[in-house]
């Protein structure tokens, strides 16, 4: 265990300290103010204050962690090695930054509390970042701080044994609608071929009508393929299936239809099935707490994990409704247009509500690579390129790897070729960790 002398045991200070040593590093951590316990305690320890005790393994502290609310805050980034960091804390120090308050300014989202511009469907976006600005958002910069921690801490305490852990893996499958012309409702479908006809998508009309009369696939029916995959991996996929009601923004299949639900317990047999709630579920907690229930309804369990629609996420409010209706899990963190971290980690974290100063329960597993976002890249060959070089990264401090890839993703549309070998390429890069 790690002892921990402080001159005050905040909310924040527990919070980072928790997700560091405990989270990423794998040691439990405890905390005193009293100099005589951390004098008599024989194992791991360290103070982080103002001023160093003697000479014991000490971190100069900001006091971003003994704060309360959102102040104006001083941030210069700086190159550490092969990173960055901010938050410099002098040469007295065992390491030159207090990555536990730069580690709390990203975990926290500190930043999206401020005032930022938000987009066209009110997202913080990744030119907002100071990861972004700064040139590190494709690397896990918590999690590399982290071991640079423990590099340090290995140094003063040789003899102390850290435990091992493993890279992982957490491929989603988003499903915003399960079937592109299949269960849509006579209504629907007659809109959508009059649409066909008008734009003269002679050969979407065609492929619509063979669809309907069962002479073709479904384009969006990629399940078998899904499934077989994760036959082959012992890392479970998570579904979010959308069963809002039919909006501007949503469009899904009508969550009453037989076929639909047997689809979404068929799926439930072989991956974790969250859900995926609609672009108005995130402001409205009565529009969530009715597809929460829906969901349970067709699972018979209560429901673990989450993903917001459109990623749409209002901080504190959205994770606070998850929280009221007891949602344990949610993964709508990241952004879509870039591949990297949001948060600044690969490991899952502990949301700290910066308004109540407090802990909550609700575990955030930021993704880190949407399927859309590498659509930026032209060639197959630079996509698998982008592709190796962030799963280099989380395997580097052994993190958890998300990706969100859509059903459709898998179909035959043009724009998604060599979609499959991509998604192959994450699957295989657990196999290999574990082989080795």
């Amino acid at each position: 265990m790690l002892l921990v002398y402080t001159h005050k045991i905040s909310p924040r200070l527990k919070y980072i300290f928790k997700h560091i040593c405990s989270r990423i590093l794998g040691v439990e951590v405890d905390f005193t103010t009293k100099i005589e316990t951390f004098i008599a305690h024989d194992s791991l320890k360290m103070s982080y204050t103002k001023q160093q005790l003697a000479n014991e393994f000490f971190i100069k502290s900001h006091d971003i962690l003994f704060e309360q609310g959102l102040n104006d805050l001083d941030i210069n980034i700086h190159d550490w090695e092969n990173t960055k960091c901010f938050f410099f804390n002098g040469d007295k120090s065992a390491i030159p930054f207090d990555i536990f308050a730069a580690s709390f300014y990203l975990l926290s989202r500190y930043e999206e509390y401020l005032p930022h511009v938000k987009d066209e469907f009110g997202r913080f976006t990744a030119e907002e970042s100071l990861a972004y600005k700064h040139g590190f958002l494709k690397q896990p910069v918590v999690d590399i701080w982290a071991y640079k921690f423990k590099d340090a801490l290995q140094t003063q305490f040789p003899e102390f044994k850290f435990p091992e852990k493993n890279y992982t893996i957490k491929p989603i499958i988003d499903v915003p609608s399960a079937y592109n012309f299949r269960l849509k409702g006579i209504i629907r479908t007659l809109g959508g071929m009059a649409k066909d006809l008008v734009r003269f998508r002679f050969k979407g009309l065609y492929l619509r009508i063979m669809v309907i009369l069962g002479f073709m696939h479904d384009p969006f029916d990629t399940y078998k393929y899904i499934i077989n995959r994760q036959k082959h991996t012992k890392f479970k996929f998570l579904f979010f299936f959308l069963i809002g009601d039919y909006s501007t923004y949503d469009k899904g299949i009508n969550p009453n239809k037989k076929k639909f639900v047997s689809l979404i317990k068929h799926i439930a047999d072989y991956c974790i099935v969250g859900l995926k709630a609609s672009y108005f579920a995130v402001d409205d907690i009565s529009i969530l707490k009715k597809e929460k229930s829906r969901m349970e309804a067709i699972l018979n369990i209560s429901l673990k994990a989450s993903r917001h629609s459109f990623s749409r996420l209002n901080l504190p409010n959205s994770y606070r409704n998850l929280i009221e209706l007891e949602v344990k899990e949610d993964y709508t963190m990241g952004y879509i247009d870039q591949i990297g971290f949001r948060a600044g980690s690969c490991t899952p974290f502990l949301f700290y509500d910066l308004d109540y100063e407090v802990q909550t329960p609700l575990k955030v597993h930021s993704y880190h690579l949407l399927d859309y976002a590498l659509l930026k890249t032209h060639s197959l060959l630079d996509k698998k390129k982008v592709l190796s070089e962030i799963i280099h990264e989380v395997k580097q401090v052994n993190g958890e790897f998300v990706t969100v890839f859509h059903n459709y993703t898998f179909g035959a549309e043009r724009r998604w070729n060599g979609f499959k070998d991509l998604f192959n390429i994450i699957l295989e890069s657990a196999n290999e960790t574990n082989e080795t």
